[in-house]
């Protein structure tokens, strides 16, 4: 049987269990040996990451042959019309690649939104709104750089989902353990995760997709 964490990584935490001393990293929120992180955050976003012990789930969560779709809920500037919208989903040019067709939607803001700290810088002259993006490839930045070609810099990053897990229960610094029903030798994609949970706190309100 393969372990599988799902953290919600919180803002500012390093996404690897070394760093700098005095910088957070997963060490600080997974007390678990042997697990390492299958694919990654970046230090300013949010959200939903998972750390596992099995080489070969590993590969399969993060190899973008097997488009596994993450979900990310996006603060961004301004207010993307439909046209906007169509460009993000239709794939841009980011000088160093070109991104695939994703999902994109605008969205009212969260209800289960959890305060950052620190919080998101304020400018009343500019408004703001919340894009949800589906993607199934996860280049360096590539949310951000994708909102800021289009005219819409992101302001926060949360990933919500990754296949069929979800960041449900999980408030900040959270996480919770799960037993995969299929050896991740099988060959076969992961499934729902199944077994008993365990939460480094107890759980928060549920957080569910938008």
């Amino acid at each position: 049987m393969s372990s599988l964490i799902l953290l919600n990584k919180p803002y500012g935490v390093i996404c690897q269990f070394s760093g700098e001393p005095g910088r957070p990293t997963l060490k600080d929120f997974v007390p678990v040996p042997g697990v390492y992180a299958a694919g990654r955050l970046d230090t300013d976003s949010e959200g939903l990451l998972l750390l596992t012990d099995d080489g070969a789930l590993q590969h399969r969560i993060t190899d973008p042959r097997h488009k596994l779709p993450k979900t990310y809920v996006v603060q961004v500037e301004g207010e993307p019309d439909e046209a906007a919208l169509e460009r993000l989903r239709g794939g841009l040019d980011l000088g160093d690649f070109v991104t695939r067709p994703c999902e994109a939607r605008r969205v009212a803001e969260p209800d289960w939104l959890w305060p950052r700290d620190p919080p998101v810088r304020f400018r009343k002259s500019v408004p703001t709104s919340w894009v949800e993006i589906v993607l199934r490839e996860g280049k360096n930045r590539q949310v951000r750089r994708m909102t800021a070609k289009a005219g819409f810099p992101t302001l926060r990053l949360i990933r919500v989902r990754i296949g069929d897990w979800s960041l449900d229960g999980l408030l900040p610094g959270q996480w919770r353990s799960e037993e995969l029903a299929l050896p991740a030798a099988s060959g076969r994609r992961p499934g729902p995760a199944i077994g008993a949970a365990r939460r480094s706190r107890p759980g928060g309100p549920a957080v569910r997709r938008p």
